[in-house]
């Protein structure tokens, strides 16, 4: 299989886990323009592809990634310059809504995406990461919702997806002071679900976990996250409804007997994509 190419993020894929690593190390992973644009067209296309089963995301080199990428300030300003009041304003929404669609790519994505973070994780990065479905770190990692200390409020999905992970008083404190978050902490406060003892053992920690949702029925898990995003947003009785609705028709009878079959064996059951 030919993988789609691309300038800031490296792309691998085996057996049916794919690894997307940003790939600016020497800026320490900062998102500039194009990595903006990339994520997006990467996880769409991870969605898609249906030999892909679970996604990791990573971050090459001494850094999971510092943030925004200043550069991205200062092209907005010049175009925004340009115009008059309501223009600039216009201009500068409708370029935060793109960039909150690029990151929202990784939470639409069909596919488990499980972060795996060392050292640095500031700003946009958490808003990054908070569109994952599950965030492991190692013991140097440093987290911190940095805006406010750039006379900003996060904007690119932090604040709307953290409360329901973290819990909404202690996201206030940290959306706050913008103070740093180490890797005990973040264990303590449900930001990640595991500590690994350096980026090794953390890449070597969540392949594994990565290949065992793969070795799921594929049909199953597409639908637990489904389920798992839209009861975030819902009524437990909306979601109840929508899962007998879902399972009424998605419900594989080939994959369930499979399973079945499987574990009377004690054998681990082959599914299709």
């Amino acid at each position: 299989m030919n993988l789609p190419q691309y300038q800031t993020l490296k792309l691998t894929l085996s057996s049916h886990v794919a690894t997307v690593s940003l790939s600016r190390a020497e800026k320490a992973n900062a998102m500039n323009e194009a990595m903006w644009a990339e994520l997006a067209l990467c996880f769409d296309w991870l969605d898609t592809e249906p030999d892909v089963r679970v996604v990791i995301l990573a971050g090459e080199g001494k850094h999971f990634c510092s943030g925004l990428d200043l550069s991205v300030f200062a092209s907005l300003q010049q175009v925004a310059e340009k115009s008059d009041t309501a223009r600039k304003s216009e201009f500068l929404r409708r370029k935060i809504l793109t960039m909150q669609g690029n990151l929202t790519a990784i939470e639409r994505c069909r596919k488990p995406v499980l972060a795996a973070i060392h050292s640095s994780c500031i700003g946009g990065a958490v808003d990054m990461i908070s569109c994952c479905d599950m965030r492991y770190c190692s013991e140097q990692a440093v987290f911190s919702i940095k805006e406010v200390d750039l006379a900003m409020t996060a904007d690119v999905g932090t604040l709307q997806r953290m409360p329901s992970i973290i819990g909404d008083g202690m996201l206030r404190e940290l959306a706050y002071t913008g103070r740093d978050v180490l890797a005990e902490e973040a264990l303590s406060l449900g930001l990640v679900n595991r500590v690994y003892q350096d980026r090794d053992s953390l890449m070597e920690g969540v392949e594994a976990i990565a290949k065992q949702i793969a070795s799921k029925s594929p049909l199953a898990i597409r639908g637990t996250k489904e389920m798992l995003l839209y009861g975030r947003d819902h009524s437990v009785a909306d979601g109840l409804n929508y899962i007998a609705t879902w399972n009424a028709g998605m419900l594989s009878s080939d994959d369930v007997m499979k399973a079945i079959t499987a574990s009377m064996d004690g054998q681990q059951a082959e599914f299709d994509n």
